[in-house]
């Protein structure tokens, strides 16, 4: 009977065996709920799943066959960089343990945001040289994953280790995407079999990689390296080693970029002319000047001298050579958009020269006639910011007072920007805080962007005065959050004592928002506590912290 018995069973599995996830399921539900797959009639449930189970699991195990032990990985690189000092470690464990953010908009608190602190934290770390701890290298590669814009400072930090653990790990393969030729290591530029071979042989990546490395430190070897293979290269593959010419950039390029001039692809040959326009003293600069200049002039006939312009009638050959694009783009005048790519090609120093030996200022103070002052006013803004001409950039903007701001070529705050980035950081923090002081903080944030950090001291007292005209005014902090932001980041924390006297909840105007009073404090207390921690962040990183300053949480920083 006994083999009466279990031979309907036996029989029962090895014809419709259940699968494992279908007994796990009947297990966790109950069999009353979810009879097994294999119950026989007359056999209890339980039993039955458990006999089902034995044989899959038997069957489980049988079907695996032994396996050589996986190849143990090569041991990690060494950092020979300085380690960090115990209380700049401490303290970032703590900015990497915050990753929720302070959010934008909306009422923050007064707590600051150790998020929005950690890119300029890694920036300081490695302006001193440091080594990341390896203990932090998967809480800093998490954070990188996530914040693009983090990836540069705290790969550079993460140093070697971070490509080893990115190779064992596919969350962080971005770390092998983002350095360069895909985290391979370079041969020495003194080796040069070890060059050649790589160049001749190696992925595009690799050889973009060599490239740029080879072109950062001794430019002409690496000129000479494109050279060689240049006419066998894809027009796609030419474009982007072209675009690592931009680095090192000078007058011993030119016969290479002249020959890039005939090359077969327009984006090729559009990047080169853009190359030796920056170079003013090119062949090319001085075909585009030749061309510009006959197209302005000075008219002295009148009561006062006037610009008068005569755009280009066609474009031909010899200037779609040099870059012209023929084709303008919807919504623009053919000519306009002749003239427009003509001066901003020819070097800034052949317009005093035309113009009756006038400086910049001079220049962009003239009238121009039949309603092309837009036009060439916008294209010597252009040729300003490619060849990060000070003068004219300068006369360009005009001054921060004017009327909405708006300078002889400047008509934009983006334009404004590009013309600023040429400026020192001195100047170029002076004109922004006359800016704010007489047009207020509505548009600055754009300008804000470009200046040097920290912000310097009539900046940074413009910024605070600003603000506290805005609390004044009796509006919400939050529509000001953008600029707070950058304040919190930017603003010298040596501004923290002045900000005192901010701390406190004034007296509410009878037209302000409600609660606003107390949402200002709450974000000047944020302010002084964030410039507090930045400072004690600096101690900390030169090694030089008292005891316990790194030991601290991050408000009892502030």
């Amino acid at each position: 009977m006994n083999g009466s018995s279990t031979e309907p069973t036996g029989q029962a599995l090895a014809l419709a065996p259940p699968s494992w996830e279908d007994l796990v399921t009947s297990a966790l539900l109950g069999t009353d709920r979810r009879p097994p797959a294999a119950a026989v009639p007359g056999r209890e449930a339980p039993v039955a799943l458990l006999d089902a189970a034995a044989v899959v699991t038997l069957r489980r195990r049988a079907g695996l066959r032994p396996a050589p032990a996986a190849r143990r990985p090569e041991p990690a690189p060494e950092d020979t960089r300085p380690a960090l000092p115990a209380a700049a470690a401490r303290r970032l464990a703590l900015l990497l343990a915050d990753r929720s953010g302070g959010g934008s908009g909306g009422r923050r608190g007064s707590s600051p945001d150790l998020m929005e602190l950690l890119p300029q934290w890694l920036a300081a770390a490695n302006a001193h040289g440091y080594a990341a701890p390896p203990q932090a290298l998967p809480a800093l590669l998490d954070a990188a994953r996530g914040r693009t814009d983090l990836r540069p400072a705290a790969l550079e930090f993460a140093g070697p280790r971070a490509l080893w653990l990115a190779r064992l790990n596919s969350d962080w393969r971005f770390a092998l995407r983002s350095a360069p030729g895909g985290g391979a290591a370079l041969p020495d530029s003194e080796d040069g079999e070890a060059v050649q071979r790589l160049w001749q042989e190696g992925l595009f990546a690799e050889r973009v990689a060599l490239l740029s490395a080879l072109r950062a430190r001794t430019p002409a070897p690496a000129r000479e390296l494109l050279t060689a293979t240049w006419a066998t290269e894809r027009a796609e593959d030419r474009l982007m080693f072209l675009d690592a010419l931009r680095t090192g950039l000078s007058a011993e390029d030119e016969p290479f970029l002249e020959q890039a001039l005939g090359d077969r692809s327009r984006n090729v040959r559009a990047t080169a002319a853009e190359l030796l326009s920056a170079l003013p003293g090119s062949a090319l600069a001085a075909r585009m000047a030749v061309r510009a200049t006959a197209c302005v002039a000075v008219d002295r006939t009148g009561d006062s001298p006037t610009i008068v312009v005569e755009a280009p009638p066609e474009c031909d050959r010899g200037m779609e050579r040099d870059g012209v694009a023929a084709r303008p783009p919807a919504g623009r005048g053919e000519r306009s958009w002749w003239l427009g790519q003509l001066v901003e090609a020819a070097p800034l120093g052949t317009w005093p020269g035309r113009l009756g030996g006038r400086t910049p200022e001079q220049i962009v103070a003239l009238p121009v006639a039949d309603g092309w002052q837009g036009e060439l006013h916008a294209a010597w803004c252009r040729a300003a910011v490619r060849q990060r001409d000070a003068a004219w950039s300068r006369a360009l903007l005009g001054t921060p007072s004017a009327p909405e701001a708006g300078g002889p070529g400047a008509v934009s705050l983006a334009e404004r920007a590009k013309l600023l980035a040429a400026l020192e950081d001195g100047e170029r923090a002076e004109w922004v805080a006359g800016f704010i002081a007489t047009h207020g903080l509505s548009e600055a944030f754009q300008l804000l962007g470009v200046c040097g950090i920290p912000w310097a001291a009539p900046l940074g007292r413009a910024v605070v005065d600003a603000l506290n005209i805005a609390r004044d005014a009796g509006s919400y902090p939050w529509s000001f959050s953008g600029v707070m932001g950058l304040a919190e980041r930017c603003l010298d924390p040596a501004e923290a004592a002045r900000l005192d006297g901010l701390l406190a909840i004034p007296d509410e105007r009878e037209d302000a928002s409600p609660g606003a009073g107390g949402y200002w404090a709450e974000a000047f207390q944020r302010l002084v506590s964030t410039l507090r921690l930045r400072a004690a962040m600096a101690t900390e990183l030169s090694g030089t912290s008292p005891s316990g300053v790194g030991t601290q949480p991050p408000e009892a920083a502030g």
